[in-house]
């Protein structure tokens, strides 16, 4: 059975059909080869199409070429011909041929295909003489589908110098003659720029033995041309593939690096948001445990826990190195004691309550007296600090064992008192210099500040915004009037003022006290010429020490007119002003007959217990006078008159 026999029997003309191969490279190469024709819109056979695509030497088999043509069949089963506009017409022969709709049959020639069933080359025996000259390829035979297989050719003697044997000696015009013979536009490879055309190919044969005979390239090097061109057939595709393996793994690496990339952001996200969350629980713990800002200006010295420990051992008060310290002392917790130490310029509710009282000397005196929580705290500092604190000699006021009376008794019997005033004591001693104060008795920078801003306060006023009222401050803060830690802590300020007061007078031969911001100097000269010069220095003091004197408020009184200190009477001896006594005598003389309501004239609350202070007062300072007036205001209240008195 010839080759046209076989490969009609195997695509289905004389036995079983053939089954499309599953080698995805080769249905590759016949849809290429398809894609070429239909789109020049040629009519061709499927063993066109198997010739094309079979380039290697060792596919060119009767299944080779029964598979590829098998793909071409499969292809049209598909439908892939009809859209393209194609449609197959069985030839005479039996093939099938694939043309164009409305494409004319008359027109075709039946194509001309190699028989791969005979060898593509044969290499002669080279004659005598001959030796080293390459040996040629006998160009294969060509069969056209569907017609009678040539006879063979008579057995003839072998002369490879015999031009009708082969074409070792053919000459140009020779070669030409023979090529003319074949129908380019009918072989596989007419027009394909895009690569070697094999061997195989009658055609290409007769170039490759006319280059080899007029000495252009020899056989070896025709060989290795061939063998790029099936290497070429083979792998031409490669850098597409590489391409497009390159551009897929571009691709994956790409997404790769922006999955990674929203990983980290994700995992930056979370770490942020731990960072975050720790923080916070730091914050709200330390707000539980600890105080790191008190408002603007006071908050500086809060992060310095540094005490001196064993100097406040040494005075033997409370060891508090931190402000969590302080609040453990006081009892309470560390968020109440922000809340009472917190400064605010401005504030709906304030740790005061502001009241004014006239002054003696004319005017009104602001009071604040603190809310009763933070009246605790400060009662704290008062009793466990500042009063386990010494003061110096010249001071008496606001201390046990001392008063107006012991203030005054030095000068009795002078001939010359003098009395200078303190301008605005408490509001004098701001919040800085209480913070020294703390400081100074080992306390840290922390601590002090706490205690500081317990004891000082600013100075506010009432502003409506909005139909708000807020209380606003208008100065720096300061020791208020009315906090039971202020007359203390002014004690502690003026420690310094009084020592060098004191040392002063002692070297000028005077005697010096002071009670709260009045200061009191005497001297047994009647006319003491150093007076002058002693009253400018100390005012050079008191400048000195952060004081100032109250312009209108000094007195010099000699020992021929009265002289009072603290509003005691010192010429002779400790005495309350006449006027005052008789005030009292007169009440409880009226008081016998008409009752005390009667005598309460300027509406005072509680006025029996104003009498008995009036009376204890007196008894204080001279005690011969004041008894018969309590006797007598005892027998008063006793006989019931004073039913309607208010107290």
């Amino acid at each position: 059975m010839g080759f046209w026999d076989k490969l009609k029997a195997m695509l289905g003309g004389g036995g079983a059909p053939v089954t499309p191969p599953a080698d995805d490279a080769l249905t590759r190469r016949v849809e290429a080869a398809v894609v070429r024709r239909v789109t020049k819109m040629e009519a061709f056979e499927a063993i066109l199409i198997a010739a094309e695509v079979c380039v290697d030497p060792a596919d060119h088999t009767v299944k080779a070429f029964a598979e590829a043509s098998a793909v071409v069949a499969r292809l049209h089963d598909e439908g892939r011909f009809a859209a393209l506009g194609y449609e197959r017409t069985k030839l005479a022969g039996g093939n099938w041929l694939y043309h164009p709709r409305g494409y004319d049959l008359s027109t075709y020639r039946a194509a001309a295909v190699v028989n791969p069933s005979r060898p593509a080359v044969s290499t002669p025996t080279p004659p005598p003489g001959a030796a080293g000259r390459p040996p040629l390829a006998t160009p294969p035979a060509r069969t056209v589908p569907g017609a009678a297989p040539r006879p063979p050719a008579p057995a003839r003697p072998r002369n490879p110098y015999a031009a009708a044997d082969g074409i070792l000696g053919l000459s140009a015009a020779e070669l030409r003659k023979r090529a003319l013979r074949i129908n380019p536009y009918r072989t596989a490879w007419i027009g394909r720029v895009d690569t070697i055309p094999p061997q195989s190919d009658e055609r290409t044969a007769i170039i490759d033995r006319g280059l080899i005979l007029r000495g252009l390239l020899t056989e070896q090097q025709i060989v290795e041309i061939h063998r790029v061109g099936d290497l070429w057939l083979r792998h031409h595709e490669a850098a597409k593939l590489a391409a497009t393996v390159a551009t897929a793994a571009a691709d994956r690496a790409v997404a790769d690096l922006a999955a990674a990339r929203a990983e980290k952001r994700a995992e930056k996200k979370r770490a942020s948001a731990e960072r975050a969350r720790v923080r916070a629980e730091a914050i709200l713990r330390r707000r539980h445990e600890d105080i790191v800002y008190l408002g603007v200006g006071v908050s500086r010295a809060l992060a310095d826990r540094r005490a001196h420990v064993e100097e406040l051992v040494r005075r033997g008060l409370p060891v508090l190195a931190e402000p969590a310290d302080v609040a453990r002392a006081m009892g309470i917790p560390v968020p109440e004691l922000r809340w009472l130490c917190f400064h605010a310029e401005a504030t709906d509710k304030p740790h005061y309550a502001y009241f004014e009282i006239p002054k003696r000397s004319g005017g009104k005196r602001l009071l604040a007296a603190p809310q009763p929580r933070l009246a605790q705290a400060q009662a704290w500092v008062l009793h466990h600090v500042l009063e386990k604190l010494p003061t110096e000699d010249p001071a008496h006021g606001f201390i046990k064992g001392r008063s107006t009376l012991s203030c005054a008794l030095p000068h009795v019997g002078k001939d010359l008192v003098v009395n200078l005033d303190l301008s605005d004591f408490f509001p004098t001693i701001t919040f800085g210099r209480v913070r020294g104060v703390f400081r100074g008795l080992g306390y840290s920078p922390a601590v002090a500040t706490v205690l500081a801003l317990l004891c000082t306060e600013a100075p506010r006023t009432a502003v409506v915004f909005e139909g708000k009222r807020t209380w606003a401050a208008v100065g720096p803060r300061a020791l208020p009037q009315g906090a039971c830690t202020s007359p203390a802590l002014s004690n502690q300020v003026a420690k310094k003022l009084d020592r060098r007061l004191l040392g002063m007078s002692r070297k000028h031969g005077y005697t010096y006290t002071r009670y709260a911001d009045d200061l009191t100097l005497s001297s047994a000269k009647r006319t003491p010429s150093d007076l002058a010069m002693l009253l400018a220095r100390v005012r050079h003091i008191v400048g000195e020490e952060g004081f100032v004197l109250h312009p209108r408020k000094g007195r010099i009184q000699r020992g021929a007119g009265r002289q009072t200190v603290t509003g005691i009477v010192v010429n002779d001896r400790p005495s309350v002003p006449r006027e005052e006594v008789r005030r009292l005598r007169s009440i409880l003389h009226h008081a016998t007959t008409t009752g005390l309501a009667a005598q309460n004239r300027d509406g005072l609350p509680h006025f029996e217990a104003y009498l008995r202070g009036k009376i204890a007062y007196l008894h204080m300072i001279d005690p011969e006078k004041a008894a018969p007036m309590l006797a007598q205001l005892d027998a008063v209240v006793a006989s019931g008159t004073s039913a309607s008195s208010g107290g």
